[in-house]
C-alpha cells in the first residue's frame, strides 16, 4: 500500500494549488484525479472567456500569460497543464476515490479505482478533498428532461445550427451559450425563473445580450419556468399563461452541486441551512482531523460561492496547517 503525507481528491486549479503548497513544505503528495487535469474548465464551452483576469488564477507563483485582457478556456488548460508539469505533481489521472476511512491512529485509507476496474488502496496521514461540481448538474425535475434533446453542457454552437433551442437559466454560461447560438441561426427562446437578469453578467457581455432582445434575435420569458419537454415542444408558465413553444433542444443552464458523500461517509458534518461542510476558515479542516476541504466543495448549495479566485488560497492555509502539526508530533516524538 502506497504512503502519503498528504492525499488530495481533485485536480482542479484548487486541487493542484494545495498540492504545489504542501509540496513546498517537504510533504509528499499524490492527487486522485476521476477525469483529467483541470476536468472542470475542460467541460466549460468551448470559446469560454473567463470573468477572472490571467493574475487572478495563478497558482504556484507561475506567471499566466496571455494576450486577452480576460484569457479564454484554452489558455487556461495550456496554463494549468504547464504548472503540473513545472512541478511534476503525482496525479492519478482517471481514477476515482471510493471511499475515505479515518483510521484509529489519525491517518487514512483511501480506497480507489481506475477506469479499468482495478482497485487500489492508498495510505495517507491528511486527506484534502477538492473535487469539482460538474459531474451532478441541478435538474430540472420535469417530464421529459430525461429526452436526448436535452443537455446541462454546452460545448459549442454547431450542432444547434437552425434549430430551435430553449435555455434554461439567466447567469453568464445561459448569456454567453445564447449569444454563440445566435451567430449559427438558431432561435431562442430563453427561460429564467427570476423577473430580471442575472446583475452579474459580464460587463462587456451585456450591451451585446441586451441588444440581441431588442432586435428579436432572443425571445426572453421573465419570472417563468420550463414545466413539461415534447419531443418536438416545450411548454412554459409565465407570470400569467402557459405556451407551448416548439422546440428541438433544450440547454438546461441551472448550474451544478458539489457532490459532498466522501466527505460525509468519512465523518465530515454538514451545516444545516446551506448543506455545507464545517470546516475552520483559517486551515480548512473539517471536524475529523487530518482532513480538509479546498475550492468550491467548501461551497454551500451556491457553488458560486468560491471562485478559482478565491480557492486558489485555501491550499497555503491547508498545507500551514499540515506542517505545523507534522513538526509538533515530530518534536513531541524528540522529547
Amino acid at each position: 500500500m502506497e504512503k502519503e503525507d498528504v492525499l488530495i481528491i481533485g485536480a482542479g486549479p484548487c486541487g493542484l494549488s494545495a498540492a504545489i503548497e504542501c509540496g513546498r513544505r517537504g510533504l509528499s503528495v499524490r492527487i486522485i484525479e476521476k477525469h483529467n487535469v483541470v476536468h472542470s474548465i475542460y467541460l466549460y464551452p468551448t470559446n469560454m472567456q473567463f470573468f477572472s483576469t490571467a493574475e487572478l488564477l495563478e497558482i504556484g507563483d507561475v506567471p499566466f500569460t496571455s494576450p486577452n485582457e480576460k484569457p479564454f478556456r484554452h489558455e487556461a488548460l495550456a496554463y494549468y497543464r504547464k504548472v503540473a508539469d513545472r512541478y511534476d505533481l503525482r496525479i492519478s489521472s482517471y481514477e476515482e476515490a471510493l471511499a475515505i476511512k479515518p483510521q484509529e491512529d489519525g491517518s487514512f485509507k483511501v480506497e480507489t479505482r481506475d477506469r479499468a476496474g482495478n482497485e487500489r488502496e492508498y495510505a495517507a496521514g491528511s486527506v484534502v478533498v477538492s473535487t469539482g461540481y460538474f459531474d451532478h448538474p441541478n435538474e430540472l425535475g420535469i417530464p421529459g428532461e430525461e429526452k436526448d434533446k436535452v443537455t446541462h453542457y454546452f460545448r459549442e454552437a454547431h450542432p444547434y445550427a437552425g434549430m430551435n433551442v430553449a435555455i434554461v437559466g439567466g447567469s453568464n454560461s445561459a448569456v454567453d451559450a445564447a449569444l454563440e447560438l445566435i451567430r449559427v441561426g438558431a432561435k431562442i427562446d430563453m427561460i429564467y425563473r427570476r423577473t430580471e437578469i442575472s446583475r452579474h453578467i459580464k460587463p462587456w457581455v451585456r450591451p451585446l445580450f441586451e441588444g440581441m432582445i431588442a432586435k428579436g434575435k432572443i425571445t426572453l420569458h421573465l419570472g417563468s419556468k420550463l414545466t413539461e419537454i415534447g419531443e418536438d415542444y416545450v411548454v412554459v408558465q409565465g407570470p400569467e399563461t402557459e405556451s407551448r413553444i416548439h422546440n428541438d433542444f433544450v440547454l438546461a443552464m441551472t448550474g451544478f452541486r458539489p457532490d459532498r458523500k466522501l466527505l460525509t461517509e468519512a465523518g465530515a458534518q454538514m451545516s444545516d441551512d446551506l448543506d455545507k461542510p464545517v470546516f475552520d476558515a483559517e486551515t480548512m479542516e473539517t471536524g475529523v482531523p487530518g482532513l480538509y476541504v479546498a475550492g468550491v466543495i467548501a461551497s454551500g448549495r451556491n457553488a458560486n460561492e468560491v471562485f478559482i479566485e478565491s480557492g486558489r488560497l485555501h491550499g497555503g492555509l491547508i498545507a500551514d496547517h499540515i506542517a505545523k502539526r507534522a513538526n509538533a508530533q515530530e518534536n513531541s516524538a524528540k522529547g
